[in-house]
């Protein structure tokens, strides 16, 4: 069978996006996915992060370097900011015998759709138009293969049992390192007001459940006029508890990050109120127009 091969690099949210896409093409080929999964344990960029879609049922196995060598990758991590430029002058477009796929721009390429295998996908690919005709699929393999323990169980039945609201607050990085802070930002407190207010006004009795990387700070300054749960039984190495619990909720207000969009993605209702911050980016040089799906709502 032919391959396909898309590179991972940055946080779980990213990660999923990147398994999404390359998932996509590789069962519209007929082809077999890979996962370039270098960047992790190496030195470059994205050492301070780590793989995380082993949590998941995925299908899609680790790169070999013979498997990397087909396309002249040798395992070496490379800077995510050359990429995206190389992507933008077509530099790294498929050629006769199909090599690497660079992501040109941030918003949707329907040139990704007519990709054939083999091929190298190298990118973000933050929209939902690059797996939406799959998205049965991926809502079972991002279903986590180990059972929820009895403290997240618990909080889940609490969740089930009221009008959950899952509400996120991304700081992190976002705020202690300078240059991801110019970038991305912080949505402000304004912003989590409006959101609760927007979906008070729309759904019947609204609980909270609040998720955060920096809980402490959370707990200490968001305070609201509904019911508030602050959710702090997993650890940073669990995320992917936190966005089950998430997806779990009935309704969503994220940040401007990748993890709560998958969070509130991975709902399968069609009757969920999902508010996220109309400015994803501080920065705006990355057009979001189609990274946020045509039924969510804007603040």
């Amino acid at each position: 069978m032919s391959l396909v091969i898309t590179r991972l690099i940055g946080g779980l949210g990213n990660q999923m996006f990147q398994y999404a896409t390359g998932r996509a093409v590789a069962l519209r080929r007929d082809a077999v996915l890979k996962l370039d999964v270098t960047e992790f344990g190496a030195v470059g960029a994205h050492t301070k992060r780590r793989y995380e879609l082993d949590a998941f049922s995925i299908h899609g196995s680790a790169a070999s370097a013979a498997d990397l060598a087909q396309f002249g990758r040798m395992g070496k991590p490379r800077s995510p900011r050359l990429d995206r430029l190389l992507g933008r002058l077509g530099i790294g477009r498929p050629n006769s015998d199909g090599t690497i796929y660079r992501e040109p721009y941030f918003h949707y390429d329907p040139t990704v759709a007519e990709l054939l295998a083999p091929v190298y996908l190298d990118g973000y690919w933050q929209s939902e138009k690059y797996f939406s005709d799959i998205a049965g699929v991926l809502r079972q393999e991002f279903a986590a293969k180990a059972p929820l323990d009895r403290e997240n169980e618990s909080l889940g039945a609490r969740i089930d049992a009221v009008n959950a609201v899952s509400l996120h607050v991304r700081r992190g990085d976002y705020v202690s390192n300078p240059t991801t802070n110019r970038f991305h930002g912080v949505c402000p407190p304004d912003y989590y007001q409006g959101a609760v207010d927007y979906i008070a006004g729309r759904v019947g009795a609204p609980h909270l459940f609040v998720f955060s990387d920096d809980q402490e700070w959370t707990c200490a300054n968001m305070r609201f006029s509904v019911p508030t749960t602050f959710v702090g039984v997993n650890p940073p190495d669990c995320g992917y508890r936190d966005m089950q619990l998430m997806a779990r909720c009935r309704h969503h207000i994220t940040a401007n990050s990748s993890f709560s969009w998958w969070g509130a993605w991975l709902n399968p209702s069609l009757e969920k109120v999902v508010v996220v911050p109309k400015q994803w980016f501080w920065d705006s040089r990355n057009d979001a127009r189609d990274l946020i799906p045509p039924n969510w709502v804007q603040l």
